[in-house]
């Protein structure tokens, strides 16, 4: 799912794992630092460097190791059910596979643990996968069709209350025909099933069948992928081996592979530059001139954005005029240039320009504090004064202060609370957003690791009772109108049909701006393409070396 673009929050996303989860899930997950230090204790014994960004060696020294440094630390467990943070959702990618997945780079999906694409029956309610021939776990244990209705099937169960399971709400159940065989009953037809399923990893059903099962599989997971999980740990980092035994279609091309984890810019910089790794994410804005011409520098651009949630139950809150006031008086360029060195795009739809399902909103937020002060005018709102509550993101932690400023040019003065996101979204009585005195939240998140469909990502913020009802307290036939949408669109049987009823969606979320994008950054990743052969930079958290190889 920043703390310099550099630390965006992590896909839910946010720096403790937690954005978007429900309060159930909260309570499940809300010992993410807790489960970080289990990994270290059960994995760390296998190996690692003392201190982490400075991987052992140089990157042109070895045609047999990838080297890379992380801009996050681990900070959730691995079992890919819950796994939440930016580095779990990374190694996840490389040690587990879906039935299908989607390409880290491109999107698309792809046949992975299935033999081929699944097919779906003359309904559209019932889907049918086989499995790859061959396919094993790391510890040498075949894939089976139960293992794959298995790991659906406790995502489901909702006494697990697991992450993943709020992509799922058309699956009705899922079982195992013979050995091979994986037959799912749909509760109602969902055109995009193929991808989508693709947010379940498979796990071994012997090794997740009991609670302390799971604990321990959380701590030192076995997957189907082209790596194995050797070391995991919130300091060092984490390192993986390639799976001799894996027979899929993205076989490790190297031997072994070094994530380095830190949060400081300035020391992935230094590894780039001083050849100790082949890649670091989230290049910070303003080291970008520093590296062209002596490392290979990509931006992509990315839905991660800057959001404003409001109190919908506070007044003035409660008027949407209020809120667009707010957004209309924000210069989305200026902030841009000033707070991210012009890596970003104002927000012309919920959905950011480089996603294949956008369609610029009806309602498209410019500078206008002309139009900004007749709404508030309109809504008999004058001498506004509120706090807003911020992550500590960094980019989020920049830009507070120029949304603060341009309040005050129509008239509006903000106090600025920041915190970590932990105690931002932490379930009442505790988190900032919780509490009767909360107003306006200014925050980032990107759920895009998970998938980078309009439905996923419309129905990450405004379905369910997490973000629009407990956070935003949005209510009324707005949201209501917003899920019936989104139902209707996940039945339809025709692209042309779907999009014309996500952009009604889109137009809706805006005209409310309940919760609603102000900008859209850019992703900056470097490499060292002498070392590095194959490697591509993606649009999303995380740096992925699936097609990657090293180079002496």
């Amino acid at each position: 799912m920043t703390r310099d673009l550099a630390q965006r929050d992590t896909p839910l996303l946010d720096p403790a794992g937690l954005t978007g989860v429900s309060r159930r899930s909260f309570l499940r997950l809300s010992g993410t630092l807790g489960a970080a230090a289990a990994i270290t204790g059960a994995l760390a014994a296998c190996g690692g460097p003392s201190s982490t960004g400075s991987a052992a060696g140089g990157a042109g020294g070895s045609a047999d190791t990838i080297q890379a440094t992380l801009a996050f630390t681990l900070s959730s467990g691995l079992d890919p059910m819950n796994a939440s943070s930016a580095v779990a959702t990374a190694a996840n990618q490389h040690v587990f596979e879906g039935l299908v997945d989607l390409d880290p780079i491109t999107r698309e999906p792809y046949a992975a643990l299935a033999a081929a694409m699944p097919t779906a029956s003359s309904d559209g309610l019932t889907w049918t996968a086989k499995l790859r021939p061959g396919a094993q776990f790391s510890d040498g244990k075949p894939v089976t069709a139960e293992d794959v209705a298995w790991s659906f099937t406790r995502a489901l169960d909702p006494a697990n209350a697991a992450l993943m399971a709020q992509f799922l709400p058309f699956i009705d159940s899922v079982k195992a025909v013979g050995t091979d065989t994986v037959e799912f009953a749909l509760k109602t037809p969902f055109a995009l099933f193929p991808q989508r399923v693709a947010v379940i990893k498979v796990v071994p059903k012997a090794l997740t069948a009991t609670a302390d099962l799971a604990k321990a599989f959380d701590a030192k997971p076995v997957g189907s992928g082209p790596w194995k999980l050797d070391s995991a740990d919130a300091t060092t980092g984490l390192r993986f081996s390639a799976h001799d035994a894996y027979n899929g279609p993205r076989k490790a091309r190297a031997k072994k592979m070094v994530w380095n984890t830190t949060t400081e810019g300035a020391t992935r910089i230094a590894d780039i530059q001083g050849g100790r790794v082949q890649a670091i994410e989230a290049v910070p804005y303003v080291n970008v001139a520093q590296l062209e011409g002596k490392a290979q520098v990509e931006d992509r651009q990315a839905f991660n954005q800057l959001f404003l949630l409001f109190n919908c139950s506070a007044k003035p809150f409660d008027d949407k005029r209020v809120r667009q006031a707010l957004h209309y008086a924000l210069d989305r360029d200026a902030i841009i240039k000033t707070a991210l060195q012009g890596y970003g795009t104002p927000a012309r739809s919920y959905l950011d320009e480089g996603n294949k399902d956008f369609q610029e909103a009806a309602t498209v937020y410019g500078y206008d504090p002309g139009k900004a002060k007749a709404l508030l005018a309109e809504a008999g709102v004058s001498n506004l004064s509120f706090e807003l509550v911020t992550t500590n993101t960094a980019f989020i932690v920049d830009i507070a202060p120029l949304l603060v400023d341009q309040w005050k040019k129509i008239g509006v003065t903000a106090t600025i609370n920041t915190a970590p996101s932990a105690s931002v979204y932490a379930p009442a009585p505790d988190g900032l957003v919780s509490k009767d005195g909360f107003r306006v939240l200014a925050a980032s998140g990107d759920p895009t690791v998970f998938g980078p469909d309009a439905d996923l990502l419309l129905r990450w913020y405004y379905t369910g009772d997490t973000w629009p009802r407990t956070r935003a307290r949005w209510t009324g036939p707005a949201p209501t109108k917003v899920a019936q949408l989104l139902d209707q669109g996940a039945a339809a049987s025709d692209a042309g049909t779907q999009k014309q009823i996500w952009k009604q969606v889109l137009d809706i979320v805006a005209d409310e701006a309940a919760i609603y994008s102000v900008l859209h950054t850019k992703i900056v990743t470097a490499w060292d393409a002498k070392h590095l052969d194959g490697f591509k930079a993606a649009a999303t958290t995380g740096l992925y070396f699936l097609d990657a190889t090293p180079k002496a």
